[in-house]
């Protein structure tokens, strides 16, 4: 009998944060195992709730949500998504240039399928988030990976990107603050990004879901804040800022040359439309999320939750033999690096999964993010304190037995 295989497009998408490892992390679940989940930026899972006022606003609202509303997505939470890139310095936003998706993934995918024709290029960093490899790939598109200066604070290379810009190049991706690396770029890099946009004819696709995720009085700059003649998506979200990561509610703001995009906005509105709109009573938090008091800079300041967890982290990290880490400036993870003289790692997934194993704790391996070494790998630094030291403790002892083995 036929064998149902899947379809040919998606034989080289992939998605490892929630790939083989975490299979088996599950597995281990169902035999009774307690796994310490530090792969995924989950806020809930860890006590940092969404706040109050927001779950009130979805409750009351809930009566009112019952409807599809228009496909671009609610009028209040568009217009309040409009107001706020107006306080942040983008110019020129109207409320139809605002799209509200079931968060930031469901409009990265919707971007890449509008955008791109079978073979054309998108300058994505190494290390990336890698959901924007895997949509462009999905959308017949060629995922081109640019180098990140670990020397640097993980800086993008602007030589490497330049060298990489053929004829087929059609976007630039920019994660900012950068998930994995905590890397906040300063206004001169976007300066410089934005200058190869303008002389190539590249779309600017700003990710920027960690704006509000700020240590050490770093400052965010939206890169679509400094030009308006070359054409930016931003897209931003409740999940990280608000820490409501299931309301699963993002939205993608176009601005600059959105003269120049009239196909191509036809495109997303009509993918929108596909999806008939995006989750309503997750859309009736965003005006007040962005409308009220922002919670999160409580967390992010010195002697705040997420910096003191940031801190210890880092420190530990640092202090196990052969193991480096830059200091991240924004978001939620650390991306440390192996010495290899010391930890000749061929497969950093096997490690990843040996961890898991033996120490019922779960990472990411630094190939998963496209980055092309075995050297790396991701920590997510959200739970507290206590259960960081015990697991970075962990982490040690099985570095070193990992080491001499």
């Amino acid at each position: 009998m036929q064998q149902f295989e899947k379809s040919a497009k998606l034989e080289n998408v992939c998605y490892d944060i929630r790939g083989p490892v975490q299979q088996e992390a599950h597995r281990l679940e169902e035999e009774g195992h307690r796994i310490l989940k530090l792969n995924i930026g989950n806020p809930g899972a860890f006590g940092l709730d969404i706040p109050e006022e927001i779950q009130q606003d979805v409750v009351h609202n809930l009566p009112v949500a019952q409807s599809y509303c228009d496909s671009k997505g609610l009028f209040s939470a568009r217009k309040a998504v409009m107001q706020y890139s107006q306080q942040i310095g983008i110019p020129d936003v109207d409320i139809d240039d605002v799209f509200i998706g079931n968060g930031v993934s469901e409009l990265i995918v919707m971007s890449m399928q509008a955008l791109l024709n079978t073979g054309d290029e998108v300058l994505i960093p190494a290390p990336d988030y890698p959901l924007w490899t895997a949509a462009t790939t999905l959308s017949s598109g060629r995922p081109v990976h640019y180098h990140c200066d670990e020397q640097q604070d993980w800086y993008p290379d602007i030589d490497d990107i330049r060298a990489k810009i053929t004829s087929r190049t059609r976007a630039i991706v920019l994660i900012n603050p950068n998930n994995p690396t905590g890397a906040v770029y300063s206004a001169d890099l976007l300066e410089q990004v934005i200058r190869l946009a303008r002389e190539h004819d590249l779309v600017v696709l700003a990710d920027e879901i960690y704006d509000k995720i700020l240590y050490d009085g770093n400052r965010h700059v939206p890169a679509a804040s400094l030009a308006n003649d070359i054409l930016f998506f931003t897209y931003g979200g409740l999940s990280k800022n608000y820490r409501a990561a299931g309301y699963r509610a993002g939205w993608m703001i176009i601005s600059g040359a959105k003269h120049r995009a009239e196909g191509l906005i036809e495109g997303i509105n009509m993918l929108a439309s596909m999806r008939l709109c995006s989750n309503v009573p997750a859309q009736t938090a965003i005006q007040t999320s962005l409308g009220g008091y922002q919670s999160i800079d409580d967390l992010v300041v010195s002697g705040g939750r997420l910096c003191e967890q940031r801190d210890l982290a880092w420190k530990m990290l640092n202090d196990i033999p052969g193991v480096s880490c830059v200091k991240p400036k924004g978001a939620l993870y650390l991306f440390p690096r192996l010495d290899p003289e010391m930890y000749p790692i061929h497969n950093d997934e096997k490690m990843v999964y040996d961890l898991l194993r033996q120490e019922q704790m779960l990472l990411v391996h630094g190939s998963a993010f496209n980055l092309p070494d075995n050297q790396h790998f991701r920590v997510v630094f959200l739970p507290r304190v206590d259960m960081l030291e015990d697991a970075i403790g962990r982490l040690g002892r099985f570095l070193e037995h990992y080491r001499q083995d």
